[in-house]
């Protein structure tokens, strides 16, 4: 018999979409979160799986060590009707079960979670503000306000999110790499043929650009990036002055110095400030002078990586 797939989806976002879908067609489904970790682990505090009653799991708590186990907690948590709250690595009872990183995982799993907390959860992380749960040990999971004595209340950033303004093999191998990566993925391009081509893809939102000086009208919030990917950078002033006096995260062009030095001159003309101009980093990429795209995209999206927080949990604090 086949084992039951795992989707080792990352953001806390796409984990309560599978656990709202299962809501939806009344499924019955435990939800796990990671609630202590002493030592190494490949997730955060915080971190989110659904596994439905048939074991699929969306979501995931280990590098592959431990997640077969968790279905089966899960399931017989589901079949019990109770919280569980396992600890797994130093300490933990179950022996045969190694952490390879050598340290600690606590966790809870609650096969009947707070539907309205996990809803309102879902619902804060699409319209982009932070959303709250609170996980007890034996109380299991419910919003902030349900809180038991001793949940701790987990406070989840929206989905990292990138905007790609550009053309050509750079423009579409960033554009794979970042929907790849799980985030959030926009697109702006004067390319019909790129867009069709990306038209696979997971994206938000797409422009069409018809015109240099059109500017950009994809959002623009402090959990989202922009990177202009142009050769004929006649395109780019608009949209990087657009972005320049957002409250986006991180700014990034593609270019050489001299190009660089041009654009700020560009940026000058369209009134923006020493502080807004500086905003915009360039050339973009860790490393330097790449003459590959799909390099270039991992060289780009790296920097991008750098200046997100370090974690999607940004607070976790006792109740």
């Amino acid at each position: 018999m086949p084992l039951p797939p795992i989707t080792y989806a990352e953001q806390a976002e796409d984990v309560l979409a599978r656990a709202c879908d299962l809501l939806d067609a009344g499924t019955p489904f435990a939800l796990v979160v990671s609630v202590r970790i002493e030592g190494g682990s490949a997730r955060e505090v915080g971190s989110l799986a659904v596994v439905s009653r048939d074991g699929d799991m969306v979501g995931y708590m280990s590098n592959g060590c431990i997640d077969r186990d968790l279905i089966l907690q899960a399931q017989e948590a589901l079949a019990e009707g109770a919280v569980r709250s396992p600890t797994y690595g130093a300490g933990s009872p179950f022996m045969d079960l190694r952490l390879p990183c050598g340290g600690t995982l606590g966790l809870v799993i609650d096969p009947a979670p707070d539907a309205a907390a996990l809803r309102a959860a879902h619902g804060d992380l699409v319209a982009r503000r932070p959303a709250r749960l609170s996980v007890g040990p034996t109380t299991g999971v419910a919003g902030p306000e349900g809180a038991a004595a001793d949940a701790i209340v987990i406070r989840y950033a929206p989905k990292p999110r990138l905007v790609l303004a550009g053309r050509g093999a750079v423009f579409r191998a960033t554009a794979a790499l970042t929907a790849h990566a799980g985030m959030g993925l926009c697109l702006a391009s004067p390319e019909e043929d790129d867009l069709v081509a990306l038209a696979d893809l997971p994206t938000v939102a797409v422009q069409r650009l018809t015109a240099p000086d059109q500017g950009l009208t994809l959002p623009l919030d402090a959990h989202t990036s922009l990177l202009t990917l142009f050769h004929d950078h006649e395109w780019e002033p608009a949209i990087l002055a657009t972005a320049a006096r957002s409250e986006a995260r991180f700014i990034g062009a593609m270019g050489s110095r001299r190009t660089h030095e041009m654009r700020l001159q560009e940026l000058t003309l369209l009134g923006l400030t020493a502080a807004e101009r500086a905003r915009v980093t360039g050339p973009i990429g860790l490393v330097p002078s790449l003459r590959n795209a799909s390099l270039i995209a991992v060289s780009a999206l790296a920097q991008v990586a750098a200046v997100l927080p370090p974690a999607q949990v940004v607070e976790v604090t006792p109740n």
